[in-house]
């Protein structure tokens, strides 16, 4: 039976206390890959920011991973993010420690103490993506295509009910936005709902995916040709 990993019904989204985006209705099940599409400043990371806690939900209803974003406490984001994991266009990666030393670090953030565990599942997360002989190497030393490989890897380490990934190939050459992309829906395969916002209308025909549209200061489901 599917369950509804993101919700959202008449939900108007602000940003700064100045509304974005008006009586939304949104709905993504686990296991279902969405894209978000729309021009720049349509509000499409604000809504991104609304579903992980960013950004408090004042009117409507609303839930990512089982939690109500209207009822959403502060002291309770940290318990939301467990459930996501989040996939950042400028990667947000510690500059000044390695591969492991970043992972390890999230897994320390979010309640691990057993070091052996710890290592172990982010070499565990390393080799899902394909990164399992990288994990000395600064994120410097890394091109842009590892680098998301490793935002990745992180995103999963609490295996997620939900990723929300905002714009994952806006910096990367198209070859490498498929990887990226196809690896995304491997993840989204295994259980997870992944809710995707892209400029890239190429990676959308190539792989498969419901398709939302924001756009004066509404969201639309559209028939995307794929």
């Amino acid at each position: 039976m599917s369950e509804t990993a993101i919700y959202l019904h008449k939900a108007d989204i602000l940003q700064s206390g100045i509304p974005v985006l008006h009586q939304v209705n949104m709905s993504v099940e686990k296991g279902q890959f969405a894209y978000l599409i729309g021009k720049t400043g349509s509000g499409k990371s604000s809504l991104l920011k609304t579903l992980y806690g960013e950004l408090p939900l004042q009117a409507g209803e609303g839930a990512t991973a089982g939690f109500d974003l209207t009822t959403l406490k502060r002291r309770q984001i940290p318990f939301l993010r467990r459930k996501l994991g989040i996939v950042f266009q400028d990667f947000q990666l510690l500059g000044d420690r390695n591969v492991m030393d970043n992972l390890l670090f999230v897994l320390q953030a979010t309640g691990w103490k057993n070091k052996e565990q710890m290592r172990e599942r982010a070499l565990e997360v390393l080799k899902r993506v394909g990164l399992e002989n990288k994990d000395y190497k600064m994120p410097g030393a890394l091109s842009g295509g590892e680098q998301q490989r490793v935002v990745i890897a992180r995103a999963i380490l609490n295996h997620p009910e939900v990723i929300l990934a905002d714009e994952p190939t806006g910096n990367l050459d198209p070859d490498v936005s498929d990887d990226i992309v196809g690896l995304l829906h491997e993840i989204c395969r295994e259980g997870a709902a992944v809710l995707m916002a892209t400029h890239d209308y190429r990676v959308i025909g190539k792989f498969s995916g419901n398709v939302f549209r924001t756009g004066n200061g509404m969201l639309e489901q559209v028939n995307y040709p794929h």
